[in-house]
C-alpha cells in the first residue's frame, strides 16, 4: 500500500518527461534491428554482384581450345573452337614436343575467329617436320591471339602422336587439362614481349618451367 501510495505522488509533469526517454530507447531498439536487416541487405546484393561479375567474365573472357585430328596416314588437322563469345584475332600457332623447351614449328596466322565458331588449318607437314620421321610420344600446340586490344596466349595442349617412317599412325588428345589463357601484357599496359620472343624468335633462350605445359 505504501509502494502504491508513493507511485500515486508522483507529479504527472515527471512522467510526461519520461516519455520522451522511452520513444528514444524504442527508437534505437528499432534501429539496430533495420541497420542489421541493411547490413545482411549488402551483404546478400555483393555476393549476387560478384556471381554477376564472374558470369560476365566467363561470358566475354577470351578462351580457345585446341583439338589435333587425324585425316590420313599423311595429313592432320588444328581445329580451333573460341568458346566466349568475343571475337578473337589468330595470330600465331606454335608446335613443339613436350621433351623441348622452346616451339619447333611456329605458323603466322592472321585470321579472325568469331566466338562460338572454329578455325581449321592441315598441319600434317608441320607436324611430322616437328616430330620427325619416327616417333612416338607428346607434342603440344599452343595459340597466340588478340582480343579487345591486348595479346594472349592458351597453354599448351597436349596430343599423343605416333609417327612411323614419316607417316602419322596415331593421335589423340592427352587427358591433360589446360590452364587458362594468359594476358602478354606488362602492369602498365604495354604489350610483354619478352615472352611471346622466347616462344617465338629463332635462337631463343629456353622457356620458363611455367611454360613447359600444364602440371
Amino acid at each position: 500500500m505504501h509502494v502504491w501510495d508513493s507511485f500515486y505522488k508522483i507529479p504527472f509533469t515527471i512522467l510526461v518527461a519520461y516519455i520522451p526517454v522511452l520513444a528514444t530507447v524504442v527508437t534505437c531498439y528499432f534501429s539496430v534491428i533495420l541497420a542489421r536487416a541493411t547490413l545482411r541487405y549488402v551483404e546478400a546484393t555483393d555476393k549476387g554482384l560478384a556471381l554477376a561479375r564472374e558470369e560476365f567474365e566467363r561470358e566475354w573472357s577470351p578462351e580457345l581450345h585446341l583439338k589435333m585430328e587425324r585425316i590420313s596416314t599423311t595429313e592432320a588437322r588444328i581445329v580451333v573452337t573460341n568458346l566466349a563469345k568475343l571475337s578473337v584475332l589468330l595470330q600465331l600457332l606454335q608446335i613443339r614436343k613436350v621433351t623441348f623447351l622452346v616451339p619447333f614449328e611456329r605458323c603466322t596466322i592472321n585470321d579472325p575467329l568469331v566466338g562460338g565458331m572454329t578455325w581449321t588449318q592441315d598441319i600434317g607437314k608441320r607436324l611430322v617436320a616437328c616430330t620427325g620421321a619416327d616417333f612416338e610420344g607428346q607434342v603440344a600446340a599452343s595459340m597466340t591471339f588478340f582480343a579487345s586490344g591486348r595479346m594472349f596466349r592458351t597453354d599448351w595442349f597436349r596430343f599423343n602422336i605416333q609417327v612411323e617412317r614419316g607417316r602419322i599412325l596415331r593421335l589423340d588428345a592427352s587427358n591433360i587439362p589446360a590452364r587458362r589463357v594468359r594476358v602478354l601484357t606488362t602492369r602498365e599496359g604495354a604489350e610483354r614481349r619478352r615472352e611471346f620472343v622466347q616462344a617465338v624468335a629463332t635462337g631463343a633462350a629456353p622457356a620458363k618451367a611455367s611454360d613447359r605445359g600444364p602440371v
